[in-house]
């Protein structure tokens, strides 16, 4: 199942078993690989580990051979040596223990953030690598509950459930091993309760797993819902839904609450059942053994020490409930991160680039079909031919296929059908470095991201000096407002352009654009934030900059038009017209129609 497919299935608690298979093994790969460049460490780790369990293991032996030998010895013999050697042997085991579970603790810490750091940098470069189809069905929340709270059940579960599973395994591991060696009476009375440990611990991992489940998911929807309502905190205002969203973040927040408490309450009937076993055990480990002491069949030392065995034996099992609990979270998480970077990218790298290193500009269209779904045909069948250095003005209503065409040609989407070729270069088969130098693509989003004015220009080439932002900025008549501001071109934009209006964002995503020097400019409604003196100032830079260069420009503001060398009207994916400005407005067709409703709207 890919990410996409998950997008809208991402939501569901209930997985059939085929598909649960499949996600487990993609995780499982996920994990696999994260692991493998740690596996030194880990291994050392795991070493560290093992001994520091068994020295502290050791401790209720050392007591049964300190009473049933030492003390014997003092009150027979006078004789001290056995009981001293036995309590040096205990302190020196504890100490040692602990040295070894602070060198463990902090290498295991060195572990988890390596293995955070590659697991987040993963995720960071493949969202970017995905295509636009991804992320237009992919919300932002989605993808900052991976970055953050899915991360972070990961990180609880490294820091400290691992640690308390390793342990909590080897812990019981040894006192099984100490118990056989010092009374298998014992060790037997304690394996009788195992089969009752197996089924109470299959109910918590079944009931767990589907309670965990939810909690992710809800949490996912909480996320995306805030995410949502923060980005757009000017329609909510606009619209006055501040009421009608607090109840649907009430009812999130509820809903989370609620599969938060279930889950505890899973392990709030785990824990005291584990506790019940335990106390049962020792009371029945006490009552043979008592038996057999008074029988002369078993030594008062070895009893103590099987008394603290079976005790200590179901301790463990609380800190693996509590590890179960971060497992589920955390494998919940990772189920989430891992189908997000199993999705492969819709307009992949070509195997074998064709390198194009100066493009002229030529764009074709050549048998090309398109369609978002199986029901949704943008580009039925489309031909089309624009020379180098010319420049296409397209019109037509919304749906018309225009943004669509804008969007091949910048390898946004690749057609369902046929081919979009650069100078003869199918789109698909050209080097990603040349696509993007030759192609650049200017929306009616501009947006703009956190650093200076001139950092925003420069994002269009990296490395550029300030003369040549200026300049950039001059073309398309920002700079008079740039040095308008506090700080001029070092001022700080803020997150989305704070300090920039609508208008003055555009011009600066302009700037960045002719700054790039590309072959081909694609204008995508890209002056509908523009007041009409600003607009004005764009078109006196536009005449210029794109001379000798190939451009598309979408626009419904026929003002826009008028710059343009050809014009092309769309209707359901076909074109309809295509001639001059002038040939189109002087005849009697569609777009002087559209032209002549324009004039009559400026009047």
């Amino acid at each position: 199942m890919s990410a996409l497919e998950g997008v809208e299935g991402e939501d569901r608690q209930d997985y059939t078993r085929e598909e649960s298979r499949a996600i487990r093994q993609r995780s499982s790969r996920l994990l696999g690989s994260l692991l493998r460049p740690l596996r030194g460490r880990v291994v050392v780790a795991m070493v560290i580990v093992a001994v520091s369990t068994g020295l502290q293991t050791a401790g209720p032996a050392l007591i049964a051979f300190g009473i049933d030998a030492g003390l014997p010895a003092i009150m027979q013999h006078r004789d001290a040596m056995p009981l001293a050697l036995v309590v040096l042997a205990y302190l020196t085991a504890a100490i040692v223990g602990a040295v070894l579970m602070w060198h463990y603790t902090l290498l295991s810490a060195r572990i988890s953030q390596a293995f955070l750091y590659d697991l987040r940098g993963r995720i960071y470069r493949h969202a970017q690598l995905l295509s636009l189809e991804f992320h237009e069905s992919y919300t932002s929340g989605r993808i900052i509950a991976r970055q953050t709270n899915d991360l972070d059940s990961i990180r609880e579960l490294l820091d400290s459930g691992i640690q308390g599973l390793i342990r909590g395994v080897l812990y019981m591991a040894f006192i099984a091993i100490a118990l056989v060696l010092l009374d298998p009476i014992s060790a037997l009375v304690i394996a009788c309760s195992l089969p009752i440990l197996a089924v109470l611990t299959r109910w918590f991992q079944v009931t767990s797993q589907r309670a965990f489940r939810a909690t992710r998911v809800h949490s996912a929807r909480l996320i995306v819902k805030f995410v949502e309502t923060m980005t757009g905190i000017r329609a909510v205002k606009a619209f006055r839904a501040e009421g009608r969203n607090e109840r649907e973040f009430g009812v999130h927040v509820e809903n989370y609450r609620e599969a938060n408490a279930k889950a505890i309450g899973v392990f709030g009937v785990f824990d005291p059942s584990l506790v019940v076993v335990g106390n049962v055990v020792v009371a029945a480990v006490l009552l043979v053994g008592g038996l057999r002491v008074a029988d002369g069949q078993l030594a008062v030392g070895v009893l103590l020490a099987a008394l603290m065995y079976a005790r200590r034996f179901f301790d463990p099992m609380e800190e693996m409930a509590q590890f179960y609990n971060s497992y589920q979270s955390a494998s919940a998480a990772l189920e989430k991160i891992s189908g997000v970077l199993d999705e492969t990218p819709s307009v992949p790298d070509p195997a074998r680039p064709v390198d194009l290193w100066h493009a002229s500009g030529a764009i074709d269209f050549d048998g090309v079909r398109f369609a978002y779904r199986d029901d949704r045909v943008v580009l039925p069948a489309f031909e089309l031919h624009i020379p180098a250095g010319q420049t296409v003005a397209l019109v037509g209503s919304t749906g018309a296929g225009k943004s669509t065409l804008a969007k091949l040609v910048a390898r946004f989407y690749d057609p369902t059908e046929g081919t979009v070729s650069l100078d003869g270069v199918d789109l698909r088969e050209l080097h990603p470095k040349d696509l993007r130098r030759a192609i650049v693509m200017v929306t009616q989003e501009a947006y703009l991201f956190s650093g200076t004015v001139a950092d925003n220009i420069a994002l269009g080439k990296p490395g550029a000096s300030l003369d040549e932002i200026r300049a950039a900025a001059h073309a398309v008549g920002a700079d008079a407002f740039i040095e308008a501001l506090p700080d001029g071109y070092d001022t700080d934009v803020n997150k989305r352009g704070g300090r920039v209006s609508a208008g003055q964002r555009q011009l600066l995503s302009f700037a960045r654009a002719f700054l790039a020097d590309p072959a081909v400019l694609i204008l995508d409604e890209a002056t509908a934030s523009l007041d009409i003196p600003s607009e004005r100032l764009v078109q006196e830079g536009l005449t210029t900059l794109l001379a000798d260069r190939t451009a598309i420009v979408i626009a419904h503001r026929l003002s826009t038009v008028e710059i343009a060398d050809r014009v092309l009207v769309m209707e359901h994916g076909a074109i309809v017209e295509d001639g001059t400005p002038e040939e189109l407005i002087g005849g009697s067709g569609r777009f002087a129609r559209l032209h002549k409703a324009w004039r009559d709207s400026l009047v």
